[in-house]
C-alpha cells in the first residue's frame, strides 16, 4: 500500500509523494506531453492544462521550436491543495514516463553527471496571473551535474551562473529563504570585487557565490541544499502547486475575479539557455503594441540572460526593433540589428501565431547560441485603447468578424478610457522621465510601500506608489494606488504588465530617480521629495511631475464609437443610467445611455438652500407643519426635475420617491439645530427633543421608503406633484412627449403599493389637468426577499419592477454594505465567498430571488417591465445574468454605461453561440 506523504515530509524524503487509490482523485490522465512537433493536448484544454500548458501544446503541434516537456493538470493542483499536500497514485509513474520521453528527445539524462538534463518548473493557470505564482529554473543541477554542464557547454562560467540561479530560486520558492539574503550576498561580492553587473563575474566568482548561498540556506533552515535531482523536482512541483494559495495569488484572483477553484497546472520543460554568451538571449514580446495596439512586433530582450532577468527588471532591457529603440530613446542595440536572422524568425512566428489564434499574443522566447526557442504564447494583456484598436484593425484585416471583435474587449477595461487625462494647457514641472508603461494620468501622495498605499486608499486619499521595482508581494498596494512609478524595469516588467491589466497609469524604469527607503525620500538631480509630497505621473508619456497637474475629460470617438455601434446592434438589454444631477445626465448621454433607470430624489435634498427646509419638514410634529415646510421644497424639486427632463428630451425617466430613513437628514450639532429652529420658528429644545424621537435603532430596516409615503402621504404627494408639473412644463416648451416612471421603494406587501399608488394617481389628476404629452406609470423597487417571493401579487399594482440589488443583497445576506468591508476580504480569501456579493451579483441567492420575481411578476402581468438598478448594473457578470433571466434593461452609474452596453452585447452573443 502506498503511503500519503505531505509537503513537509517531502522535504526530508527522497521518494515522490503518492496516495492509495481514492475516488476523488480518479481520472484518466494526469500528465500531457509536448515536443518534437507533437502534443497530447491542445488550445481547447486551457481549463485542464492552464494557459501556458495549452499554449506550449499548440505551438508544438504547429511545428514551432518548443523545448520538449510535459504538463501536470490543474486537477492535480486541486487535489493536492484539498487533500493536505497528497498526490494521486499513478502520478509518479506518469511523470517518470514523460521525463524519460524528454530525455530521449534531448539526448540528455536527468541527474546524469556527464550530460545532465535540466528542466524548468513553471506554473500556468487558465487565466494569466503574471508573477503571482512560483517558478524554478535550471532544476537538476547539483555539485556533480554542474561540472558535467560546464564540460558539455565548454563554458564553466555559464554552468556556475546557472547553478547559483537555481540555488537562489529553489532556496526562495521551495525552502523559504527570503530572496534578499541571496541578493545581499551577490551585491556584497560584486562590491568587494569592484563589479557592477552580474555578467562581469567569472566562473570562479560564481563558485564562491554558490558556496555562500548554500551556507546561507543551511543557516536559515538547518538543512543542506538537496543534491538529489528527483527530490528537487517533486519539491518544486509541490511548491508551484502550493503557490496557488499564497497571499499574492489569492489577492490577484480576488481583484481580477478569477475563481479560487481553478488551480494551476505545472509545466516541466527541458531548459534552453539564454545565458550562454553574447549569441544567446531571452526576451518577452507582444505581437502588437499592448499600449497602443499598433500592428508591430513589440518587446524587449536581454543578451546573455535568463527569462526572469527581463520581467524582474534587474537589468535594463533592450528593444527588439529599431523603431522601438528610437521611440524609447535607447542607446542599446536592438535585436533587429545584432541578431537579424533570429529577429526575422521571431517576426515570422509573430504572424503565424496571430493568424492561428486570431488575437494578439504575449510570447516568451530564448535564443541559445543563435537558435530560437519558443517558451510561451498566450493572449496578451493590453490597455483598453489598444484592445479597441486591435479588435477594429483585425476586422479590417479580415482576421476576425464584428461579433468576434465585440467579444475581444473586456467590458471592465473600458474604465481606462472614461477617466480624465492631463490638461495639455496646464503648467507642469517634469522632474523625471521613464518608460510609458501603462497609459493614463494620476496625482497623489508619494508612498514607498504597498501597505502605505493601501492605508491611504482606505482613508480616501490618492497615493502614487514609488518603488525601485515592484514584486508580486506589492499587488495589494498596486491595486490601491492611483499610479505607479519604478526606477528600474522595462515595458514588460512586473510593474508594467500588472499596471496595464489593472488600468493603473505607470511609469517604469525612471532611472533618474533614487529612492531611499530608510529615509522615506526620493531624489532626482538634487530635488528631494518626502513621503506624502504630491506628484503627478503620465503613463502615456513616461513623465513624472512634482505637484498636482489638472486633468480633462476624455473624448470618445474612432475605434470606441465603432465597436460600441457593433455592440449596440447585438445587445437585447436596454442600458439606462442612475443619475440625479444634470451633470450626470449629460455625461450618461455622452456615454450612450437610453434613459434614466434610477433618479434618487433624496440626493437633491442635500443641496444648499433646501436641507434646512427638509429638516424642518422631518421635525414637524403635525401635518400642517410638514406641509408648510414641503411648500418650500416643492419649487426646488420641480426645477430639478424640469432640468433633467429637458436634458433627456423624451427618453424614459424613472424617479424613485423618497427612500432613505429620515435620520440621514437630521441636524448634527448645535449650529445646525439652531438653524432649523430659526427656520421653523421653534425653540432649540424642541428641535433637540424631536431629533431624539425620530432617531431609530436600526434605521435601514425602519421608517423608510413606502412606509414614509403611508405615514406621511404629504411627502410623496409633494414629490409626485413636482415630478409631473415639471414634466408638463417641459412637454409644452419642447413639444415633446415625456415618459415618467414613478418608483415606490421598499415595498414588502401588495397593500403598501396599492395605498401609495392611489395617492400618486390622485395627485397626478390634479397636477396634469388634461396634459396629454406626459405619460406616467407607477412601479416599485424589489429590494426585499418578501417582495420577490410575493411578486405575483405586487405585480397587480405595478407596471414595472426595478431590482434594487444593493439592498436586496443586504437583506438577503443580512449584511450591511457599509460595515461588511471589515471582514468580507477574509471571507473571500478563505473561500467562504467566491467574490464580493456587492460587486458581483450573488446568482445562487439574490439571483434566485430575482428569477422568482421575474417568473411570478410576468405571470400576473406579461408586459411587466423589468430592470436592475443597483451597482451591479455596471458589472459585466451581473449584466450577463440579467440577460439570461430575461430582464428588459439594466441601469448603472454614468461612467459604467459603456461597460454595460458591451457586456449586454457579449451576453447576447454568448447565448446565440
Amino acid at each position: 500500500m502506498n503511503t500519503a506523504i505531505t509537503f513537509s515530509n517531502m522535504l526530508h524524503n527522497r521518494n515522490p509523494p503518492s496516495v492509495a487509490e481514492d475516488k476523488p482523485f480518479k481520472q484518466d490522465k494526469y500528465v500531457y506531453a509536448f515536443g518534437n512537433g507533437k502534443a497530447e493536448g491542445d488550445a481547447g484544454m486551457r481549463a485542464l492544462l492552464g494557459g501556458k500548458g495549452a499554449g506550449l501544446a499548440e505551438m508544438s503541434a504547429l511545428g514551432l521550436p518548443v523545448p520538449p516537456g510535459f504538463t501536470i493538470t490543474t486537477q492535480v493542483c486541486t487535489m493536492f491543495n484539498r487533500h493536505g499536500g497528497q498526490y494521486p497514485s499513478g502520478l509518479e509513474a506518469d511523470v517518470a514516463k514523460s521525463l524519460a520521453t524528454v530525455e530521449k528527445l534531448t539526448g540528455a539524462r536527468f541527474g546524469n553527471a556527464n550530460r545532465p538534463l535540466l528542466v524548468s518548473v513553471r506554473s500556468g493557470a487558465r487565466a494569466s496571473m503574471p508573477g503571482m505564482m512560483d517558478t524554478v529554473l535550471n532544476l537538476g543541477l547539483n555539485d556533480q551535474t554542474v561540472r558535467g554542464l560546464a564540460t558539455q557547454s565548454g563554458d564553466p562560467r555559464f554552468a556556475y551562473d546557472s547553478y547559483r540561479r537555481f540555488i537562489q530560486m529553489f532556496g526562495d520558492v521551495v525552502m523559504g529563504v527570503d530572496h534578499h539574503h541571496f541578493e545581499d550576498i551577490l551585491d556584497h561580492h560584486k562590491k568587494i570585487n569592484g563589479l557592477s553587473l552580474d555578467t562581469e563575474l567569472s566562473a570562479h566568482d560564481w563558485q564562491d557565490v554558490v558556496c555562500e548561498y548554500k551556507l546561507k540556506i543551511h543557516e536559515q533552515t538547518g538543512r543542506d541544499f538537496p543534491q538529489d535531482p528527483r527530490m528537487q523536482l517533486w519539491d518544486a512541483i509541490s511548491a508551484v502547486f502550493r503557490s496557488w494559495s499564497n497571499a499574492r495569488a489569492v489577492t490577484y484572483r480576488r481583484l481580477n475575479n478569477i475563481s479560487h477553484d481553478w488551480g494551476t497546472a505545472v509545466n516541466v520543460q527541458a531548459m534552453v539557455f539564454g545565458n550562454m554568451g553574447d549569441d544567446s538571449a531571452t526576451g518577452v514580446a507582444f505581437t502588437r503594441d499592448p499600449a497602443t495596439g499598433e500592428n508591430a512586433l513589440y518587446g524587449e530582450y536581454l543578451v546573455n540572460a535568463q527569462g526572469e532577468d527581463v520581467v524582474a527588471g534587474i537589468r535594463t532591457p533592450q528593444q527588439l526593433t529599431v523603431a522601438g529603440k528610437l521611440a524609447h530613446r535607447s542607446k542599446l542595440p536592438a535585436m533587429e540589428e545584432v541578431m537579424p536572422e533570429v529577429f526575422q524568425e521571431l517576426n515570422a512566428v509573430r504572424h503565424n501565431l496571430e493568424k492561428h489564434y486570431g488575437d494578439m499574443q504575449d510570447i516568451e522566447f530564448t535564443v541559445q547560441r543563435g537558435k530560437l526557442y519558443m517558451l510561451q504564447t498566450r493572449v496578451g494583456k493590453r490597455t483598453a485603447s489598444a484592445a479597441l484598436k486591435i479588435a477594429c484593425d483585425m476586422v479590417d484585416e479580415g482576421v476576425i468578424n464584428e461579433d468576434q471583435a465585440v467579444m475581444r474587449v473586456d467590458p471592465g477595461s473600458l474604465n481606462q478610457l472614461l477617466h480624465p487625462t492631463l490638461d495639455p494647457k496646464a503648467e507642469r514641472q517634469i522632474i523625471a522621465r521613464g518608460l510609458p508603461a501603462s497609459p493614463g494620468a494620476a496625482s497623489g501622495q508619494i508612498v514607498f510601500s504597498a501597505d502605505e498605499a493601501e492605508r491611504l486608499a482606505h482613508a480616501g486619499q490618492k497615493a502614487i506608489l514609488c518603488r525601485a521595482e515592484t514584486s508580486p508581494e506589492d499587488i495589494h498596494g498596486m491595486h490601491a494606488a492611483a499610479g505607479i512609478v519604478t526606477t528600474r524595469g522595462g515595458m514588460t516588467s512586473h510593474a508594467a504588465v500588472v499596471a496595464r491589466g489593472m488600468g493603473r497609469p505607470c511609469v517604469a524604469g525612471a532611472s533618474e530617480i533614487s529612492i531611499d527607503y530608510k529615509a522615506n525620500t526620493m531624489s532626482v538631480r538634487g530635488l528631494v521629495l518626502n513621503e506624502g509630497d504630491l506628484v503627478t505621473l503620465d503613463g502615456g508619456s513616461g513623465e513624472v511631475m512634482s505637484g498636482h497637474v489638472p486633468t480633462i475629460d476624455p473624448e470618445l470617438s474612432g475605434d470606441f464609437t465603432r465597436l460600441m455601434r457593433w455592440a449596440d446592434s447585438k445587445r437585447k438589454l436596454g442600458v439606462l443610467v442612475n443619475a440625479d444631477t444634470p451633470e450626470d445626465c449629460r455625461k450618461a448621454l455622452e456615454f450612450g445611455a437610453e434613459g434614466i433607470g434610477l433618479c434618487r430624489t433624496e440626493h437633491m435634498f442635500f443641496e444648499a438652500g433646501r436641507i434646512v427646509a427638509v429638516r424642518e419638514m422631518i421635525l414637524a410634529n403635525s401635518e400642517t407643519g410638514r406641509r408648510k415646510a414641503l411648500k418650500k421644497v416643492l419649487p426646488m424639486q420641480r426645477d430639478d426635475f424640469a432640468e433633467i427632463f429637458r436634458i433627456m428630451r423624451g427618453l424614459p425617466v424613472t424617479i424613485r420617491l423618497l427612500d432613505p430613513p429620515l435620520h440621514e437628514f437630521l441636524p448634527h450639532g448645535e449650529a445646525e439645530m439652531h438653524e432649523v429652529a430659526d427656520a421653523a420658528g421653534v425653540s432649540v429644545e424642541f428641535v433637540r427633543e424631536r431629533v431624539i424621537k425620530v432617531r431609530e435603532v436600526n434605521p435601514m430596516l425602519g421608517h423608510r421608503g413606502c412606509r414614509l409615503g403611508i405615514t406621511y402621504p404629504e411627502v410623496y404627494e409633494m414629490q409626485t406633484r413636482a415630478i409631473l408639473e415639471a414634466a408638463a412644463t417641459v412637454a409644452k416648451e419642447a413639444d415633446v412627449e415625456i415618459e415618467v416612471e414613478i418608483m415606490i421603494p421598499f415595498v414588502a406587501v401588495e397593500s403598501e403599493l396599492r395605498i401609495v399608488k392611489e395617492h400618486v394617481d390622485q395627485t397626478a389628476k390634479e397636477a396634469l389637468a388634461g396634459e396629454h404629452k406626459v405619460h406616467y406609470v407607477v412601479g416599485t423597487m424589489i429590494e426585499l426577499p418578501r417582495a420577490a417571493l410575493n411578486a405575483g401579487k405586487i405585480a397587480r399594482q405595478a407596471h414595472f419592477f426595478s431590482f434594487g440589488t444593493n439592498d436586496l443583497t443586504q437583506t438577503t445576506f443580512g449584511l450591511s454594505r457599509d460595515d461588511a468591508g471589515s471582514f468580507l476580504p477574509t471571507y473571500e480569501n478563505r473561500g467562504i465567498f467566491d467574490k464580493d456579493p456587492f460587486v458581483h451579483l450573488d446568482v445562487e441567492g439574490v439571483g434566485e430571488l430575482m428569477q422568482i420575481a421575474v417568473e411570478r411578476g410576468r405571470k400576473t402581468r406579461p408586459d411587466l417591465k423589468l430592470c436592475l438598478c443597483g451597482e451591479h448594473g455596471g458589472d459585466a457578470e451581473s449584466v450577463n445574468f440579467c440577460h439570461e433571466i430575461g430582464l428588459d434593461c439594466v441601469s448603472c452609474s454614468p461612467y459604467r454605461v459603456p461597460i454595460a452596453r458591451l457586456a449586454a452585447a457579449q451576453a447576447a452573443l454568448n447565448q446565440a453561440s
